[in-house]
């Protein structure tokens, strides 16, 4: 599998392109097993036939005792190299000669050494560090999430994830962690001198000033849209012998006497109220940091609430509040929250690709993470291939493995024959010369 760099869209992707032959299947293979099984097969057969022929005819026919050897040498060499791969897979006709049936028996073995091997030669050290410093991984990620399609499509994967979570995760449980972590962070501390540091910084600031300026803007209106909310509050304090239009103008009188004060608290940043609050506050923000008496009444509402079932209703609200935008963020691919993930996507594979010193430094990252795994899990790694095998039936291990070397293994059948009968025939010619000279 070689990495390689394709221009697509203006853009570098990083592709992963298989330059090799496509893998035939199972079925395929036991078709190309089986069709030179009866290749050698044939071949055995028709040296036996050829051997019987010129044995017959030789007599007769001299030069047929060439054609004789070289049959036999070619049943020699065919019965040999059959002999010797049917050994490997299985007991040649059935019968336990030692040494035979190789791969069933030492199965085990195998196994064992295969693991061994890709240990000490694949999982190495310099074979694993080398290959991710010639890949510039962090170069290579960068670019291909740089890419906007890229981008989207680990968003989705992302946004499918985290739904899943929330959906695994127990409401309860997610209830207790928020109501523990209230407890510890926000119910543990004191608030009395904590309210009372942030009040503090807020009147030095001027900050309670526009708060103010709202209460009374509110207040104006309210009293300015609701006239009757004095009612005859001050007419029902009246003596009752004063004639009835007394009292309305003495309630009038109140409502207007009150919008115009609050008017001019509003208008004045000096007027005498604004400053007797600023001086209230003041004292209650320092009473609240050093007042022992008041930190305790602090403390005693604090305590109130904490034994509140309320609190453990607010952390079930908070839950299900967060859970909801969660799942429909994650589940509109529109959302504010997705292009955000999109941007973030994007900006770091940009930063990847273009900043070499962050680049360096995720690849140093990387080897490092890598070395640690290879280091300390090469063992285990390796013993899957080992334990793999040892689970095997020797049946089908037998199989499998004639399956994938099987087809090659009768060409040793099939060269055999044609070396053996060459043989023979060079034996007997040679053999037939010496014997002529002498």
């Amino acid at each position: 599998m070689n990495l390689l760099n394709s221009e697509a869209g203006g853009g570098t992707e990083l592709a992963v392109v298989a330059r090799r032959t496509p893998v035939p299947s199972d079925a395929e293979r036991l078709v190309a097993l089986r069709s030179m099984k009866r290749v050698a097969t044939s071949l055995l057969a028709v040296a036996a036939v050829v051997f019987a022929v010129s044995f017959a005819l030789q007599d007769a026919v001299p030069w047929l005792a060439y054609v004789r050897a070289a049959a036999e040498g070619a049943m020699v060499g065919a019965i040999a190299d059959w002999f010797a791969v049917t050994a490997l897979f299985r007991h040649p006709l059935g019968l336990p000669i030692p040494h035979t049936a190789i791969i069933p028996n030492r199965k085990d073995e195998i196994g064992a050494s295969l693991g061994a091997f890709v240990e000490n030669e694949f999982l190495s050290d310099e074979v694993v560090l080398g290959k991710l410093e010639s890949m510039g991984v962090a170069r290579r990620l960068g670019e291909w999430l740089a890419m906007p399609e890229h981008a989207e499509r680990l968003t989705a994967e992302v946004a499918v994830a985290a739904r899943g979570v929330l959906t695994l995760l127990g409401d309860e449980d997610v209830e207790d962690v928020i109501e523990s972590l209230a407890r510890r962070h926000v119910f543990a501390p004191e608030w009395g001198p904590a309210i009372g540091r942030l009040g503090a910084r807020l009147v030095e600031s001027d900050q309670q000033r526009t708060a103010i300026d709202v209460v009374l803007e509110k207040a104006e209106g309210w009293l300015e849209s609701h006239p009757e909310a004095f009612g005859s509050m001050v007419s029902d304090r009246l003596p009752r012998w004063l004639p009835g239009f007394v009292d309305r103008i003495v309630d009038d009188r109140a409502s207007r006497e009150v919008r115009s004060f609050v008017r001019a608290v509003r208008s004045d940043p000096g007027h005498p109220l604004r400053i007797a609050i600023d001086r209230y506050l003041a004292d209650l923000t320092d009473d609240l940091q050093h007042d022992p008496a008041m930190i305790a009444r602090v403390e005693s509402l604090k305590a109130e609430l904490l034994e509140s079932p309320r609190l453990r209703e607010f952390a079930g609200e908070v839950w299900e509040s967060v859970k909801h935008t969660l799942a429909e963020s994650l589940a509109d691919e529109h959302s504010e929250l997705r292009a955000g993930l999109r941007a973030a996507v994007i900006e770091v594979g940009s930063r990847l690709a273009s900043d070499e010193e962050l680049a360096a430094k995720v690849d140093a990252w990387v080897a490092d993470a890598a070395a640690y795994v290879v280091r300390t899990y090469r063992h285990e790694i390796a013993g899957v291939i080992t334990e793999t095998v040892e689970r095997w039936d020797p049946r089908e291990t037998t199989e499998k493995l004639e399956l994938q070397v099987g087809r090659d293994l009768q060409f040793i059948r099939i060269n055999g024959t044609v070396v053996g009968a060459l043989a023979g025939l060079a034996i007997f010619s040679v053999a037939t010369g010496v014997g002529a000279l002498l």
